[in-house]
């Protein structure tokens, strides 16, 4: 199998650092091919613009949408994004590996979706959802939080963390026709002594070696 990580930290220490250490680790134990994404250290720019294309559409103004259909129909992504995408359709299992800032995925990932999931690459109108163009992949969200499994419950301050990574489970996932895999969340990540780390990583790894 091959699996694109999709990494988003500044911190390689951190232990969202250590999980997407764990997968590469098990992943490629278990025979699968990996790649990573690590968008910090690879500097990557979330900010989507007309210097996402090497050429235009349209000079007059910037549609981004009619850019993507444009550079998709001729080979015009910028390189950056024309290897985002190549590891992307490339691979049979997309995990994000992300801490949950202000009940949302980091500016980093919000940028990668934004500017490597274009339209006419990995999307078109009337193939969204059960018809959407990654059919067969499948995704999946590992994530770290600050708060505890209380605060996420039903009656918690946040409600469950289903409700929580619905924009990327149903609004990136779903949207592009993959198959969710049920997310694997650290709670409290920041909080717990090494022994809970160490509990959580142990978990992580079961949970990989079973898909």
């Amino acid at each position: 199998m091959r699996i694109l990580i999709v990494y988003v930290h500044p911190e390689p220490t951190s232990f969202c650092g250590a999980l997407k250490d764990r997968a590469v680790e098990t992943l490629s134990r278990l025979g699968h091919e990996v790649e990573v994404s690590d968008l910090y250290a690879e500097g990557f720019n979330p900010v989507a613009g007309r210097h996402d294309f090497i050429g235009q559409f349209d000079s007059e103004r910037f549609h981004y949408q009619n850019e993507q259909l444009h550079a998709a129909n001729e080979g015009g992504f910028a390189p950056e994004l024309e290897r985002e995408q190549a590891r992307l359709l490339r691979a049979d299992l997309v995990i994000f590996i992300f801490p949950l800032w202000w009940s949302n995925v980091p500016a980093m990932l919000k940028g990668w979706v934004d500017r490597v999931l274009a339209f006419g690459v990995v999307y078109l109108d009337g193939l969204r959802f059960e018809r959407g163009m990654l059919k067969g992949k499948r995704g999946m969200a590992c994530v770290t939080t600050g708060g505890t499994p209380e605060r996420f419950s039903p009656e918690g301050v946040y409600g469950p963390i289903e409700g929580v990574l619905r924009p990327v489970n149903r609004g990136v996932f779903e949207y592009l026709g993959m198959e969710v895999v049920p997310p694997f969340v650290a709670y409290a990540a920041p909080r717990i002594d090494d022994a809970g780390r160490r509990a959580y990583l142990d978990d992580w790894t079961r949970r990989l070696e079973a898909l």
